[in-house]
């Protein structure tokens, strides 16, 4: 789950981490209100307007302006505000910006990046930092991977101090500052909070792009991209329910996850409802073996119900760009008559025009056999998954 910059301010604020001083703001009157306090409370006419979506290199794409008074504020939440905003994360279409975060300006005098992730490899956290602050990470890591340094945290000692002070030192954090020492010890700290910050918040990732050094010598977070691990939502359901932002993930993942469905939506235009991670995974990659290209990732687990297919399969063609659907279920838990009463209800009411192959093996597989075939409807039957991938990629093809 993905978080605004302003929400992961917030979260920074309370380990303690030092942020701007910023307003979220929804209307332009809002921001025109929060623009006139940030003025009158830091003295400076320096303000930067911020669009808040779930996607980076904002900058770029026209979503971040610097502003000198008040004037200059309104007229930049006005541009903003509302606009369609496309980065290299959003894709062709954009991002429609729906709230503004008005922050007070620094003075900057180092940009330098730092960021949290889970590295499965190592099975542990890794802390990666660089002297490339503003910079995307990928683009740090293909031209000049020298720049990155990596530190693995302890699972028991959690990043040390020493740690910490390493990667300052490597930074050279104290550089040009007036007090050096002074400079490195709040640099170590801010890495200690972050770090205690992403293992009790349960994130995946926390990037701060970029960490500034300012003209005296402090140091601020002055962006936040945090992404939460959905596997420890029971442990924080209240509070991420609060940061959920529904306009910017996908109405289709968000009706799936409230009915106890796995799906994730892709970019190809075979739909797939498969019962199991393993073998919707692999599903997938059979259709890709065959030349086809998957549209979703859909797992609906060995309990469901007849209606929980017939919702399942709903959602499948609620994407205009699903050409053909493949259903491939192996009973072992979930019988596949129950499956196959779920696929007939779901074509006779929504009037399936698109070529539809069905696998079914395991329990009750004659009796789910026998209620495709009897139902009227033209489904293909497929012997297995090969056969069946095969058959769905042709159909496809062949329906232009």
């Amino acid at each position: 789950m993905n978080i605004h910059e302003y929400q992961g301010k917030q979260i920074f604020a309370r380990y303690g981490i030092p942020i701007s001083q910023g307003i979220p703001a929804f209307t332009l009157e809002e921001a025109e209100t929060a623009a006139k306090k940030i003025i009158a409370d830091t003295g400076s006419e320096i303000c930067v307007i911020k669009a808040q979506i779930h996607a980076g290199g904002r900058g770029l794409g026209g979503g971040v302006k610097v502003c000198k008074g008040l004037d200059a504020a309104k007229k930049a939440a006005s541009e903003i505000l509302g606009m369609q905003l496309v980065t290299h994360q959003t894709g062709p279409k954009g991002q429609k910006v729906n709230r503004i975060y008005v922050e007070q300006g620094q003075d900057i005098a180092r940009e330098l990046y730092i960021g949290m992730v889970v590295d499965r490899d190592s099975r542990r956290v890794a802390l990666m930092a660089s002297t490339e602050g503003g910079m995307e990470i990928e683009v740090v890591a293909e031209k000049s991977p020298e720049k990155i340094i990596t530190e693995y945290v302890d699972p028991l000692l959690g990043l040390t101090p020493f740690q910490a002070r390493k990667i300052a030192f490597a930074l050279d954090v104290g550089k040009g500052t007036a007090e050096p020492k002074k400079t490195i010890g709040q640099f170590v700290k801010v890495l200690l909070k972050l770090s205690e910050c992403f293992i009790k918040e349960d994130c995946s990732l926390c990037e701060v792009n970029p960490m500034v050094i300012t003209g005296s010598g402090g140091v601020v977070a002055l962006d936040s991209k945090i992404t939460f691990d959905s596997n420890a939502e029971a442990r924080h359901k209240k509070e991420w329910a609060e940061l959920l932002d529904t306009e910017e993930e996908d109405p289709v993942e968000l009706e799936a996850k409230e009915v106890g469905l796995s799906y994730v939506a892709l970019d190809g235009n075979i739909g797939c409802l498969v019962n199991g991670a393993g073998l919707a995974m692999s599903t997938m990659d059979i259709i890709k073996h065959y030349g086809g290209e998957p549209a979703n990732f859909l797992d609906v687990g060995g309990g469901a119900t007849k209606e929980m297919v017939t919702k399942a399969f709903k959602m499948i063609l609620s994407s205009s760009k699903v050409k053909g659907i493949f259903v491939n279920i192996f009973g072992g838990i979930m019988r596949c008559d129950v499956v196959a009463e779920g696929v007939v209800a779901a074509t006779k009411e929504l009037g399936l025009k698109v070529p539809l192959v069905v696998r079914l093996a395991g329990t009750n597989v004659e009796e789910g056999k026998k209620i495709l075939n009897n139902s009227g409807l033209k489904i293909e039957a497929a012997d297995s998954m090969g056969d069946g991938a095969q058959k769905i990629v042709a159909a496809v093809k062949a329906a232009g």
